[in-house]
């Protein structure tokens, strides 16, 4: 049904201009805003991911089918999205297409190359003028699927993907400033390896894959580089059925790997698991999302929550962004929250801490949209604060520190709706507070002085 209005979208006029927003009026769901105008590629776009420049603009990079299906990349520059380089800027057709930032601040696209590279992975920068192949182009040794793109901490660029000439395995290459390396043998899955999810570790710096494996029934699988061969992290397959849209980050609070993926033991809804280092286990319940959830994309919070964006079939297959408060998943303003059906969601995080989602816009001839979650006043996530809580998940009181604390001000804790639950007068640096009162759940600290606000957050379990 989507492919057919896909083709019928394609020989119809837009005759509802992309300015009209047409999220909600509700208190939360009018909160998700367009970022510039809504369908802003020059057509249906495939592939799409989505990063922050370390400027904090918002970059797209996707397979353009109004270029002949070549790669095209977009910023938004604070008024209109804008081309990076050339649109269609590949010789061929791009699939696969995954952006990222290397440590100079520079975006990146690996993609499978359909010039005359028979779908061979390459990866392209862009110079500040044109769009330059890192190595060489086509550097795998056959066609590739799912290609997945991450700098180490050493600033190597890595590429993991499903690996034709491997019997469909993964393998993952690095660039070693000379040429494209294998990182341990090629082929290293028990089986074939799908929907590959590429991700560097916090705390021991090593690349992580993660993945649907046909060598385990299609379940979840994720493996690590020890430095030198590739190992399964906790059980291979351990996911409770089939794992589709596999997606892995780690949590920049305790640097313990998350997946979400499209849960086959449970009605094909939205799982995330995380390893606590012995196991992998449920993050809240198993199956959380309403209904069926694709395209599932997991983000992480500047502080620490983990976000899930996906196409919501219990809500018209539109957008829904859900996150995990330390005790439930819940809906980040109003779920299904686009105009109509999406493909191909990518969630991101701004430097300042919002979140947005990009996707395949079915109301635009699945043209590129990108929306933004605009918090009520009070709850945006903060990237730094000089606020001290502990204890830090706490049960019946916190302590609350600032060494920039103000003589006069006034301390309120709010819950996720921006509600003013608790209210103290600031006299001290340290302020104590009993919340035994309160629900188990996630909540915010606010700090307002003459001329500061400082924000915090605390878990009452």
């Amino acid at each position: 049904m989507k492919i057919f209005l896909y083709i019928l979208f394609s020989f119809l006029p837009v005759v509802v201009s992309a300015q009209f927003n047409l999220y909600k009026d509700s208190p939360l769901d009018y909160a998700w805003k367009n970022v510039g105008n809504a369908g802003f590629s020059a057509g249906g776009a495939d592939f799409i991911s989505l990063a922050f420049s370390p400027s904090g603009q918002p970059y797209v990079g996707f397979q353009d089918n109004g270029n002949s299906w070549k790669a095209t990349v977009m910023k938004f520059d604070g008024n209109n999205w804008v081309n990076v380089g050339t649109a269609g800027f590949t010789a061929g057709e791009a699939r696969y297409t995954n952006i990222a930032f290397n440590p100079s601040g520079e975006p990146c696209l690996a993609f499978a190359d359909g010039d005359n590279n028979s779908y061979n992975a390459t990866v392209k920068k862009f110079d500040g003028s044109n769009w330059v192949n890192i190595g060489n182009a086509g550097f795998s040794t056959g066609a590739v699927y799912y290609t997945s793109l991450a700098f180490s901490p050493s600033g190597q660029p890595f590429v993991a993907y499903e690996d034709e000439d491997e019997s469909y395995y993964a393998t993952v290459m690095k660039f070693d400033g000379t040429n494209w390396v294998n990182v341990g043998i090629a082929g290293f899955s028990a089986g074939s390896a799908v929907y590959t999810s590429l991700a560097f570790s916090p705390t021991d710096s090593l690349p992580y894959v993660a993945y649907q494996d046909y060598g385990n029934s299609l379940k979840a699988t994720v493996m690590k580089f020890d430095g030198t061969n590739w190992v399964n992290v906790g059980t291979e397959g351990f996911s409770a059925g089939e794992a589709a849209f596999t997606s892995l980050a780690f949590s920049p609070i305790d640097g313990e790997p998350y997946v979400v993926y499209s849960d086959f033991g449970n009605s094909k809804k939205a799982t995330v698991m995380k390893y606590d280092g012995t196991d992998w286990v449920n993050v809240g319940n198993a199956g959380f999302s309403a209904g069926e959830a694709d395209y599932t994309s997991l983000a992480f919070s500047k502080t620490g929550q983990p976000f899930v964006a996906y196409e919501d079939y219990y809500n018209g297959e539109n957008a829904t962004v859900m996150k995990f408060d330390g005790t439930t998943w819940g809906n980040v303003g109003n779920a299904g929250f686009s105009v109509t059906w999406v493909l191909n969601t990518s969630l991101a995080f701004s430097p300042s801490g919002q979140s947005y989602v990009a996707y395949g816009d079915g109301y635009n001839s699945y043209k590129t949209t990108v929306m933004y979650y605009d918090a009520p006043a009070g709850i945006r996530e903060l990237q730094s604060s000089q606020i001290l809580i502990y204890p830090n998940p706490t049960t019946d009181k916190i302590t609350v520190e600032t060494s920039a604390a103000p003589a006069k001000g006034n301390l309120s804790i709010m819950n996720l709706n921006g509600q003013q639950l608790i209210t103290r007068q600031l006299t001290e640096p340290k302020t104590h507070v009993d919340i035994r009162m309160l629900p188990s759940g996630v909540y915010f600290v606010r700090l307002m002085g003459e001329r500061t606000v400082e924000v915090g957050k605390f878990v009452k379990q």
